[in-house]
């Protein structure tokens, strides 16, 4: 915003096993402070879900237990609470995502492989 970083959303694919389909992990995310409460986090994330066009099932993260301001956004952009992680302080969110039916159809028909 106004030409300087305001935040960032550092994402990995993964492969979900039950699903047979990929999936977006969403590794580091961050809004620097002068930029928060302007609706940027929600922004962001609204373009990280562009994965469906990847043929990604669900986007996951990791979020501390202390941090509730990021626990809220989360939560406010459809993220579910799925479960604690492995004894530390985070626990693990994930939101579905719904491949639209075209994209669908593209993805299926192998229109990616050469």
């Amino acid at each position: 915003m106004d030409k300087k970083p305001a935040g960032l959303a550092i994402c990995f694919e993964g492969f979900s096993t039950f699903a047979c389909k990929p999936l977006l992990n969403i590794h580091d995310f961050a809004v620097a402070s002068e930029f928060r409460k302007r609706g940027l986090a929600k922004r962001i994330l609204e373009k990280v879900e562009l994965a469906h066009t990847l043929g990604c099932c669900k986007i996951i993260l990791e979020v501390l237990e202390g941090n509730k301001t990021a626990q809220i956004v989360y939560k406010s952009c459809g993220f579910a609470r799925v479960r604690r992680t492995n004894g530390s302080r985070a626990f693990l969110a994930e939101k579905a995502l719904t491949v639209p039916p075209r994209i669908n159809y593209f993805l299926s028909n192998g229109a990616n492989n050469p």
